[in-house]
C-alpha cells in the first residue's frame, strides 16, 4: 500500500508515519511539505490514500483536491486538520475529499478512516454529517455559503487580521486581485467593513 502524507510540519508527518506503520507495517509512505509538492506527487504517483493538512504553502487545499481528483492516478483524500469541521469540512468534501478529521482525533480513528476510504466509501463523522445536513437545510441563510471557495479563503484571511498585501503573498495573487475579492465578499455578505467580516467569522467559528 502506498500512502502520501502532506503537512508543512515535519514533526506532524513523522508522528503520522509512526501511527500508520504501527497498523500498516508494509506500507510505502511518501511525504509532501506544501500544496505544490502534494499536487505534483499525487498526479504523477499512484497512491492508495492521501492524507493532507489544509493550511500549507501554495495553492488552496480546495484547488489541490480538484487537481488531484482530475488526474488519472487519483486516490481517496483524507483531510486531517487543526481547523474545526465547520470551517472547511463541507467545502473539502464537496471538492472531492473522502473524509475530514481533526488532529485531535485518536490515532485509532485515523486508522478506521483510512480503512473506510480504502473500501471506496467516504468517512463522515457524526459532526460532519450534521454540518452537511444543516448546510443543505439552511443554505440560503448562511451568508458565507454564498462565497466561492477562493472568496471563502480570502474572507478567512481578512477575518484573521491579514492585510491585502499579506493575503496576496500567501495566495500568490496580486493586491488588486485580493482587493477585488474583498469587494465581492463584502457585497455578497451584505457588509461594509473588515470588522463586520471578522465579527461574523468569529460568531460562526470560521477562524
Amino acid at each position: 500500500m502506498k500512502i502520501l502524507i502532506a503537512d508543512d510540519h515535519s514533526v506532524v508527518r513523522k508522528g503520522l508515519i509512526t501511527i500508520l506503520l504501527d497498523e500498516f507495517s508494509s506500507a510505502d509512505i511518501d511525504e509532501s511539505s506544501d500544496a505544490h509538492e502534494l499536487i505534483e506527487k499525487a498526479q504523477n504517483g499512484a497512491y492508495d490514500v492521501i492524507i493532507s493538512d489544509i493550511n500549507m504553502p501554495g495553492p488552496s487545499i480546495i484547488d489541490a483536491i480538484k487537481s488531484i481528483k482530475s488526474s488519472p492516478n487519483k486516490g481517496p483524500i483524507l483531510i486531517l486538520s487543526v481547523n474545526a469541521p465547520e470551517q472547511y469540512a463541507i467545502r473539502v468534501i464537496k471538492a472531492g475529499a473522502s473524509g475530514y478529521l481533526t488532529k485531535e482525533s485518536a490515532p485509532e480513528e485515523l486508522v478506521v478512516a483510512i480503512k473506510h476510504v480504502l473500501s471506496g466509501r467516504k468517512y463522515i463523522t457524526a459532526e460532519v454529517a450534521e454540518l452537511l445536513a444543516d448546510a443543505h437545510d439552511n443554505d440560503s441563510e448562511a451568508r458565507h455559503n454564498q462565497l466561492s471557495n477562493r472568496e471563502f479563503e480570502v474572507m478567512r484571511w481578512i477575518a484573521s487580521g491579514k492585510t491585502v498585501s499579506e493575503i496576496g503573498e500567501i495566495m500568490h495573487l496580486s493586491t488588486n486581485t485580493i482587493s477585488t475579492y474583498r469587494t465581492r465578499i463584502l457585497l455578497k455578505m451584505n457588509m461594509n467593513t473588515n470588522a463586520e467580516l471578522t465579527s461574523y467569522a468569529i460568531k460562526n467559528n470560521l477562524v
